[in-house]
């Protein structure tokens, strides 16, 4: 399968909030605590419009939106950068698209912050073996506080 990966557009919102809401259904993150309480989940394209931002959107050679990652910042630590709300439906895992996505998120990234951020649930096993994969470490320290508190598998990575 051959994939395009751009920056989201005002008509993928609902596409990629309903990507995510199927994930988090199936990996029983459907509750506070994850992105399934985001107020922002529809509004992607707004939220990730400023330069310190961006999400990237996966389509398939049928045009059809499979997957999505974000990167925003963290206020209190502005080398520090975090993957945020990355997904894809089951037909594109391990297809490559996860990876594709990835690597353009980070080289957005190594342009404005030395080190990337994640959070996940911890039955997410796949996504993180991906992360591992990918040189993310596991660490205790938690560098965002807010409404994703149930995602408590951390990993960092270094951009440099």
């Amino acid at each position: 399968m051959t994939y395009t990966i751009r920056k989201i557009l005002p008509s993928d919102n609902g596409k990629i909030e309903s990507i995510i809401r199927d994930c988090l259904i199936e990996y029983g993150g459907d509750h506070e605590g994850t992105a399934w309480a985001d107020p922002d989940l529809g509004r992607f394209s707004e939220v990730y419009a400023k330069d310190s931002r961006c999400y990237f959107v996966a389509e398939d050679e049928n045009c059809n939106v499979v997957g999505g990652v974000g990167i925003g910042e963290i206020s209190l630590f502005p080398h520090v950068c975090e993957l945020q709300k990355m997904y894809c439906l089951p037909e594109a895992r391990g297809t490559g698209c996860a990876q594709m996505l990835l690597d353009a998120a980070l080289d957005f990234a190594k342009k404005l912050y030395g080190e990337c951020y994640l959070e996940t649930l911890p039955n997410m096993t796949r996504a993180r073996r991906f992360y591992e994969k990918n040189g993310f470490v596991r660490t205790d320290e938690i560098l965002c506080t807010g409404e994703h508190f149930a995602c408590d598998v951390r990993y960092i990575k270094n951009l440099t």
